[in-house]
């Protein structure tokens, strides 16, 4: 089986096989991508077809300073970064919502979806390039064009972040600590 940068390199040559294996490696995952950035399956698929077509166009132009798989997320991050802004400009019919894939139970995936929905945008996109998309640390600062240091301490924070907001909240004590209320009545009513 050949690496994603010897089928890219192929590709530029001219073989079309080796650009289906690509798409056949990377349409899914880009797909999921998008997916959990996005409201819109439809145009979660739309925007993974886009990276492809980007990546056609863009052929002559590859230079293998990265590898594949992060050249194909810093595109995709591109097209979603260009997707938010239109969907800015075109209202709050269209937000954008994270939708993180879990295998628990679908009242589990929503505690979890809106978990990772309340964390700030830089951190939840690190966390969800981290945890979803299995990128490294030096991908993702590649990516991101930040130090691997900063991507180390943002998903930290992040994961921080994700466990405080999963944490059940309890519930205010009514009676203060170490006094029982069928204590405090048998006193009051002997005296």
């Amino acid at each position: 089986m050949s690496s994603d940068e010897v089928l890219m390199q192929e590709f530029q040559g001219g073989s079309r096989t080796a650009f289906e294996e690509l798409y056949s490696r990377y349409s899914g995952p880009l797909y999921g991508f998008f997916r959990r950035r996005l409201a819109n399956p439809q145009r979660a698929e739309d925007l993974a077809q886009e990276t492809f077509l980007v990546v056609i166009r863009g052929a002559t132009r590859y230079e293998p300073r990265a590898l594949v798989r992060t050249y194909l997320y810093a595109i995709a991050m591109k097209l979603l970064f260009a997707e938010r802004r239109k969907q800015l400009r075109e209202g709050p019919a269209n937000e954008v919502a994270a939708e993180p894939p879990t295998a628990e139970t679908p009242e589990t995936g929503l505690w979890v979806r809106q978990a990772v929905a309340r964390l700030d945008a830089p951190e939840r996109e690190i966390l969800m390039l981290r945890e979803y998309e299995q990128l490294s640390y030096a991908e993702i600062a590649e990516l991101l064009r930040v130090p691997v240091n900063t991507v180390r301490s943002r998903l930290f924070r992040a994961r921080l972040a994700l466990k405080d907001h999963l944490r059940p909240k309890r519930p205010l004590e009514r009676h203060s600590p170490g006094r029982s209320g069928a204590h405090d009545h048998a006193t009051e009513g002997e005296a």
